[in-house]
Order: structure tokens, then sequence, then C-alpha cells
């Protein structure tokens, strides 16, 4: 694999990869030109910088793509699989917020809505509540309505904590009154009522 071959971007994100990381987005690349997918141990520990890695690696392999177009050669196409490996390696691994608004905006731009469906079932699972808070305030609407839609299927109960958070607490009340309203939760309502309560005892 010709790393310089994808542009200066690419090679530069590339030769600063950590060796660790360079040899798993390879076994990726590897495994999907057989059409099967690498699966990461469910043992092995998150690795935030990783993360950080792949996610630089992925834009600009991406920029790459994009620049080089539809009718772009052998090296193209290759670039485009070695992005589409290192996205499956995020897909699998990532607990950052900012990389899930990346793989989300990636899936809804090639219209993969699987994908999208898929990356959106992942976030209670993988964010802590105030990460998907995070998410819910994005600019990117695709990211902020599926960030919206998750915190609304969370329990009232932990939406009730982020109540009393100053930076969380806008997106968690309206995830509990679209509880209260939309399904016609009474955990919801009376998380609603008690801190209304709490707030004016504060006064």
């Amino acid at each position: 694999m010709m790393i310089e071959e994808f542009g200066p971007r690419v090679a530069s994100v590339w030769n600063h990869l950590r060796t660790t990381t360079r040899n798993l987005v390879e076994r990726a690349w590897k495994s999907s030109g057989g059409g099967s997918v690498m699966q990461i141990p469910q043992s092995t520990p998150y690795d935030p910088r990783a993360d950080h890695e792949l996610s630089q690696l992925l834009a600009a392999l991406d920029e790459h793509t994009v620049e080089a177009g539809p009718s772009a050669g052998d090296a193209s196409r290759e670039a485009r699989r070695l992005a589409d490996a290192c996205a499956s390696v995020l897909t699998q691994q990532t607990q950052s917020a900012e990389v899930f608004s990346q793989l989300i905006q990636r899936a809804h731009q090639r219209n993969d809505y699987a994908r999208v469906d898929a990356l959106a079932g992942m976030l209670p699972e993988r964010l802590a509540p105030s990460e998907m808070c995070e998410l819910a305030r994005s600019n990117k609407v695709v990211v902020r309505a599926l960030a919206q839609e998750a915190l609304t299927q969370m329990p009232a109960s932990l939406l009730a904590i982020l109540l009393r958070d100053p930076v969380d607490a806008l997106v968690a009340r309206h995830a509990l009154e679209r509880q209260a309203t939309e399904y016609a939760s009474e955990e919801a309502y009376r998380a609603l009522r008690d801190f209304e309560d709490f707030s004016a005892e504060e006064f």
C-alpha cells in the first residue's frame, strides 16, 4: 500500500500514527479486501488517542476521495477502501461524541441510512449522558436529531440528574418534556415537577 499515492495530507497523518494504530488500520484494510470485517475483541481497552488518530486519518482520506472524484483510478479506489476500513474500526471501538458525529455525517452523506440507524442505536451504549447532550446541541441537523431521539429513550431518572447541570439542563428538560407528553411517562412528569419545586425552594 503506497500511502503517498493518496496525497500529502493522508501521507502526513499516516506517518504520525503510532505503530499500534497503524497496524490496526492495516489489518482492517486487508480484511476488507476479502469481503470480511475485522472484529475488535470486546476485551480490548478503549484507546482515546487511537480514536483521535483514526478520526484524523478518516477525514484526510474522505477529503482525498472527494477531490479525486468518482472516475479516479485504482489509487482512489484503494483510498476509499482504506477509509471504509478506518470507519469500521472507529464504529467498533469509539466512545467519543465527536467521532460519532463524524461517522453519522459520513453515513448520511452517502445515503447509508442503515448505518445511520446502527450508529444511532450505539449512542446510549457508548456515550455518557452528558456527551449525548453535547451531540443534541450539534449544529449538524441529523446528528442533533438522532441524539435528541436517543435522549428521549433514556430513563427519566438519568435525565433528572442532568436537570441540575447548567450546561445540559435545557436538553435534558426537552427530553423529559417529550417523554411526558408523547409517551405519557409519569416518571418524566414527576421529575419535571420535582425539579420545578426544587428550583422554587432555592428562590
